[in-house]
C-alpha cells in the first residue's frame, strides 16, 4: 500500500500509533497544523553501558607489543587495532613499574565485603526462640482464662495460689 504524502489538514491526518491521547497528550484537534504533520518519534534508550576489564594476561601481552614498537606511529596502530586509548598503556605501565604481575589484574570494585558477626547469628536464634516462647506462653495464658471461665460457669471453685489442691 503507497504510503499518503503528510497533509496539514487536521481532518486527512493520521494520530501516529505511538501517539496516546489516554498518557496525558495533546489531542490530535488540539495540536497545531505544523506539529499534527510533524511527528517526532520516541528516543530509543539503551542498555547501560558494560565497562570493559582486561585480563592481565591480555596487558601483559600489550605492554610487551608496545615495548616493541620502534617506528613512528608503530603505537598509535596498536591502541587503534585493539581499540584503546594512551591512557590504558600509561596505567599499565605504572602498575608494571610498582607491583608486576599483582598490579595489572584488575581491582574488585565496590565495597568490601565484611566477614558475618556470629554474634549476629546467634542474636537471630535468641529472636527466634523468644518469639516461640512467647507464642507458648500466650497461648497457655488464654487456655487457663479460658478453664478460669469454665470453672465459673459450672460452679467449681479452684484454689487460691497459695492453697494446696
Amino acid at each position: 500500500m503507497p504510503r499518503s504524502p503528510l497533509s496539514v489538514n487536521i481532518d486527512e491526518t493520521l494520530t501516529p500509533p505511538e501517539f496516546n491521547v489516554e498518557e496525558g497528550g495533546e489531542s490530535v484537534r488540539d495540536m497545531s497544523e505544523f506539529s499534527a504533520a510533524v511527528v517526532i518519534p520516541e528516543v530509543e534508550v539503551t542498555e547501560k553501558a558494560v565497562r570493559r576489564q582486561f585480563s592481565a594476561e591480555y596487558k601483559r601481552t600489550i605492554l610487551t607489543e608496545a615495548d616493541a614498537c620502534t617506528r613512528e606511529g608503530a603505537i598509535g596502530a596498536l591502541l587503534r587495532r585493539e581499540g584503546l586509548y594512551s591512557s590504558h598503556l600509561a596505567v599499565w605501565r605504572a602498575a608494571r613499574e610498582r607491583g608486576a604481575i599483582a598490579g595489572l589484574a584488575p581491582k574488585k570494585r565496590g565495597p568490601k565485603a565484611v566477614p558475618p558477626d556470629p554474634r549476629d547469628r546467634k542474636i537471630v536464634e535468641l529472636e527466634r526462640e523468644t518469639r516461640r516462647l512467647t507464642s507458648r506462653l500466650e497461648r497457655a495464658e488464654a487456655l487457663v482464662d479460658l478453664q478460669k471461665k469454665v470453672s465459673m460457669l459450672l460452679g467449681i471453685a479452684l484454689p487460691a495460689r497459695g492453697e494446696p489442691r
